[in-house]
């Protein structure tokens, strides 16, 4: 008897089967969704407990520009950038998410996707904290920065100075090169940069530039969301192989741990003489039969056997 799928195990499919861009829009999401609820439950308790939910949740997901409160909490540069606070700028991110990776894609793997996503986000935070820290009428401001906005700037930014000419159709009905398009987004940022309007622009220049120089030499070791994936993967790797249970070695009576390898030249000779010992053995099993063999010549060939 079939049983229909449960949401969530739709959801599990699609996590496992549904690609990168999929993925981080689960995650994305989820984080949402988890935000949601702890805003619900505050509200519903309020008091001294809806406060102290209402922190936890700042300093959870909220990036800080001021370099103190930013030491104290760095994670805040990884988790703003899977965290949205209204519906209306989670919604925006995630539509804009969705067309950009879907084009990404087509043009870099899955994995690249990925990484320009979170040094875009990175490369943002930094850029809008330096911003902060060096000029004077910031300096004094209490910003926090939430959104994947800067993450996705980096991927469309790297896709339209990638493929500059590619055209798209702007509200399904008028055809734009990308470059253009990516100039109608850009600019604003690049004008607004001082405005006390409440969004990170710096953080959105700070991924448009990741995005842009992660399409310079791309098939160099130097290029720099290519070297951020290979630090990431041998820091995974490197933790991983801590844990990884380690095989146990058979040491054979009167043998060491440490077993001296074989050059070529010596496993061809050992390989000759022993095929020379079985050619012989075969020979006297010939004439006189396999009784006749001593009981070392018969384990010897037993153990030929098992070798394959």
């Amino acid at each position: 008897m079939q049983t229909e799928n449960t949401l969530l195990e739709d959801l599990k499919h699609q996590y496992r089967h549904g690609g990168m861009v999929i993925r981080l829009l689960l995650l994305n999401l989820a984080v949402f969704l988890l935000i949601q609820i702890v805003f619900v439950f505050a509200r519903l308790i309020g008091g001294d407990t809806a406060k102290v939910m209402y922190t936890t949740l700042d300093t959870l997901f909220y990036l800080k520009t001021n370099v103190v409160d930013f030491l104290f909490q760095p994670w805040g540069l990884i988790t703003s950038i899977f965290s949205h606070f209204s519906v209306f700028h989670f919604l925006l991110n995630m539509v804009f998410l969705y067309f950009v990776g879907k084009m990404f894609v087509q043009f870099f793997d899955q994995k690249r996707l990925l990484y320009t996503y979170i040094l875009g986000g990175i490369g943002g935070g930094l850029l809008e904290i330096l911003a902060h820290l060096i000029f004077p009428t910031l300096r004094n401001e209490t910003q926090v920065i939430v959104g994947a906005s800067g993450s996705i700037m980096a991927i469309f930014a790297a896709l339209a100075f990638y493929r500059p000419n590619l055209t798209v159709q702007l509200f399904g009905i008028f055809p734009i090169r990308l470059i253009f398009l990516a100039g109608i987004f850009i600019l604003p940022d690049l004008i607004s940069l001082g405005l006390d309007d409440k969004t990170a622009h710096f953080a959105h220049i700070g991924g448009v530039i990741v995005g842009l120089l992660s399409i310079k030499n791309l098939q160099s070791n130097t290029n720099i969301v290519t070297g951020f994936q290979r630090f990431i993967e041998s820091i995974t790797g490197f933790f991983s192989g801590l844990f990884k249970p380690k095989s146990k070695l058979k040491v054979k009576k009167g043998g060491g741990t440490n077993p001296r390898f074989k050059t070529d030249e010596e496993f061809i000779v050992e390989a000759k003489l022993r095929q020379q010992k079985i050619d012989a053995i075969l020979d006297k099993i010939s004439k006189s039969g396999y009784e006749s063999l001593t009981k070392a010549e018969k384990d010897f060939l037993f153990q030929q056997s098992k070798n394959g």
